[in-house]
């Protein structure tokens, strides 16, 4: 009876504990950095997406000869607006990705840590803990980047004359109930496998940052937590952002082209059979250029707004009472 008392007694406190390091600072300065990233570049972002797709066998998809003509062409036949096509799904996106990301991220971070934010976790466990992070991050938000790809990909009036009126999106809620209508729960999950393998750009981006940081912060002899200068921050999330869209960039082309409404493939593996067997290698890093101008100005922005943000509500929150 004892014993049974004993365990009684302390798994809520366990369960205390590992909620306890759950900040909702983490979420709102996540959620403000992206939007703000999305805001400012989400043009890029559509022109990368377009690049992505363009497998040179669609003969009805518009051809793009470089960034200056993509934007040309787009302005000429879409107008302005339609360098915006697909930002509603995107700032709702990517607001809501950054935020849970850093939420889970911080969160998992911390509990490893102790609640000792002074402690050095080392590359492996930063990796795991971003790794953890974007798992749950994408489970919530891969519907919604469905639905982003799926507008941006509407290239014109004539374009959407020619699709069934199933793949014709008058704006985000209308894409998600016909996606859902006509394809199920599938059809928002689409894309998903290539995003798990995804999981390990932002591990290698996070992994890349933090541990920048905390040689940084030991180089001048201050704890890891030690708030950092805006251009320290700015060049830290550029290089890890290169690192990382480098080395893991063939999944983006591969879940954009399988979340596209003008192509039918069977699922991961035939994409990446015929990508192969009619591009080669080149075909798995179309509108890498065009992703990296637009992914490092963005995760700069992101990651300076979240950092400032952050520690700003942060600096309102109480030492923690004891249980």
């Amino acid at each position: 009876m004892t014993s049974l008392k004993t365990a009684g007694a302390t798994a809520p406190n366990r369960n205390i504990t590992v909620f306890s390091h759950v900040k909702y600072e983490h979420l709102i300065a996540g959620i403000s950095g992206g939007v703000a990233s999305t805001l400012i570049l989400h043009p890029l972002d559509l022109i990368k997406i377009r690049f992505a797709v363009n497998d040179g066998q669609t003969k009805t998809t518009p051809q793009y000869k470089g960034l200056t003509s993509a934007v040309t062409t787009i302005v000429q036949q879409e107008g302005p607006r339609g360098l915006y096509r697909g930002v509603t799904p995107n700032v709702w996106g990517s607001g809501s990705a950054w935020g849970f990301y850093f939420l889970f991220y911080n969160t998992i971070k911390t509990w490893i840590q102790g609640g000792n934010s002074k402690k050095p976790l080392g590359p492996f466990l930063h990796m795991l803990a971003a790794a953890e992070a974007g798992i749950l991050t994408l489970v919530m938000t891969n519907p919604i980047w469905v639905v982003k790809t799926r507008l941006c990909l509407q290239y014109s009036e004539l374009d959407l004359s020619k699709l069934p009126d199933s793949k014709r999106y008058a704006g985000m809620m209308d894409a998600l109930r016909k996606i859902y209508r006509t394809e199920g729960i599938r059809g928002l999950y689409r894309g998903f496998v290539p995003g798990i393998f995804g999981v390990s750009h932002g591990a290698l981006q996070f992994m890349t940052y933090e541990e920048m940081k905390n040689k940084y912060n030991n180089y001048r002899n201050v704890p890891i937590d030690t708030k950092l200068g805006t251009g320290e921050y700015l060049t830290f999330a550029a290089v890890s952002k290169l690192v990382a869209a480098a080395a893991t960039y063939p999944y983006q082309v591969i879940r954009a082209r399988l979340q596209d409404q003008h192509h039918d493939y069977k699922g991961s593996w035939d994409c990446i059979l015929r990508t192969w067997r009619y591009e080669g290698v080149r075909g798995f890093y179309k509108g890498l250029s065009v992703n990296l101008t637009r992914v490092t100005p963005a995760t700069m922005i992101t990651f300076v707004v979240y950092e400032n943000v952050s520690y700003f509500l942060l600096s309102f929150r109480r030492e923690p009472t004891s249980l």
